[in-house]
């Protein structure tokens, strides 16, 4: 009898212990990601990053903005998981952190659209918000994006100045997918570019990646080789930058401020995360904020061109511009983070496409569903962005 009671009692113990190890607050992995911890008594946050945290690009911009949360808003635990492949890895791990607990999951990648809003749907008492894509439920599902056209437009008037001085009216601009974010970036160098440059043309090169340094390197090599005297990239890493030193030529960076730290960087539009990650944050903890489609533009500060921010010196590439040119990004960046001159007025007719069609008349200007959409998209867009503007050289693919 003693021997039956003892074994049950190893039973119960060795059970004890599986259901433990399933439980929220132990240690799991999914797919090859280990899946972080929540801790008890906190909002609790997760990141999800399509890069590593470290990339110099949008992923660190978006960890430093959840390091901000955690400093500034009481009581947050903020975890994040990198390296996170968009489609059905990353709605696995969006399951797995649902599953812990975390009160607020964030993705940040256009292909981590769907599969957070299928996770979204089974777990309706938690609050995923989703970067770059055109989703919302308005319930707990909500996407959250910038005007980051502002400040590729005013990079765009200082690489067609560069390129105008330096004799070589040739830009170049590293695309990652044919989506409306990329074309709508894109579109607004070209309009910057033609403001300080009307002779100057921008190729294309599509790379179809978001983060690989390799591919990155290789895509603007041949825009260099291709006679570009400033290239653009889309992509998360300083690649260009580096590349442009080797060329002795001029690269734009992008996402994180310090992406600019050589010589032939000329700037970079990058991103300021964390103020706006902090409002939302807040606004989910005092059950004020409702999701839905969250775009912001300059004047909340989460938008910024290196080189020309308080505290920051003019880059090599940039100081020995027209005075004219820098005077007037200048002018035009005091307005934008006053917010008196928007995405919308980067965006006012009359604009051509590449091809000489009038796509935005004189007097009127695209609206958010423009900038967001294909016509395919099924939305009630009237210039929806796929087109190139006049400059580009490149033919979007089908």
């Amino acid at each position: 009898m003693r021997k039956y009671i003892s074994r049950i009692a190893v039973l119960l113990v060795i059970l004890s212990m599986v259901l433990a190890a399933c439980g929220p607050g132990q240690p799991e992995e999914v797919g090859g990601f280990q899946i972080p911890n929540v801790e008890k008594g906190k909002f609790n946050v997760a990141m999800v990053l399509i890069g590593p945290h470290d990339d110099g690009g949008w992923s660190q911009a978006h960890y430093e903005g959840l390091l901000y949360v955690e400093e500034n808003v009481d009581n947050v635990h903020g975890a994040y998981i990198e390296n996170v492949p968009e489609g059905a890895d990353s709605e696995q791990v969006f399951r797995a952190l649902a599953r812990k607990g975390f009160d607020l999951i964030i993705g940040t990648s256009f292909g981590y659209m769907d599969p957070m809003e299928s996770v979204a749907e089974e777990y309706p008492d938690l609050m995923f918000i989703h970067l770059t894509g055109i989703k919302s439920n308005t319930k707990n599902f909500g996407n959250l994006m910038g005007a980051m056209e502002d400040m590729k437009y005013l990079a765009g008037m200082l690489a067609g100045a560069r390129a105008k001085a330096d004799g070589n009216p040739k830009l170049g601009y590293m695309a990652t997918f044919p989506i409306p974010e990329e074309i709508r970036l894109g579109n607004s160098i070209a309009l910057g570019m033609k403001k300080t440059c009307p002779e100057c043309t921008m190729d294309v090169r599509w790379i179809n990646t978001w983060h690989d340094p390799i591919i990155e390197k290789e895509a603007a090599a041949s825009l260099f080789d291709a006679g570009a005297q400033v290239v653009f990239t889309g992509a998360d890493t300083p690649a260009v930058a580096d590349v442009a030193q080797e060329k002795g030529k001029w690269g734009v960076t992008y996402d994180w401020y310090g992406s600019c730290k050589v010589d032939a960087c000329l700037t970079a539009p990058y991103w300021v995360w964390g103020p706006e990650y902090a409002r939302i944050t807040k606004g989910i903890i005092e059950g004020t904020y409702i999701p839905g489609w969250d775009y912001f533009d300059a004047e909340t500060g989460a938008l910024g061109l290196y080189g020309f921010m308080e505290g920051q010196e003019l880059t090599p590439g940039v100081q020995d511009l027209d005075p004219a040119v820098i005077a007037e990004v200048e002018d035009i960046l005091a307005q934008m983070l006053a917010g008196d001159f928007d995405r919308f007025d980067v965006f006012s007719g009359p604009i051509y496409d590449n091809q000489g069609n009038l796509v935005v008349p004189e007097g009127e200007a695209l609206e958010q569903v423009d900038l967001d959409a294909f016509p395919e998209y099924g939305l009630d867009c009237k210039y929806c962005m796929k087109w190139w503007a006049d400059g580009i050289t490149a033919e979007l693919p089908e």
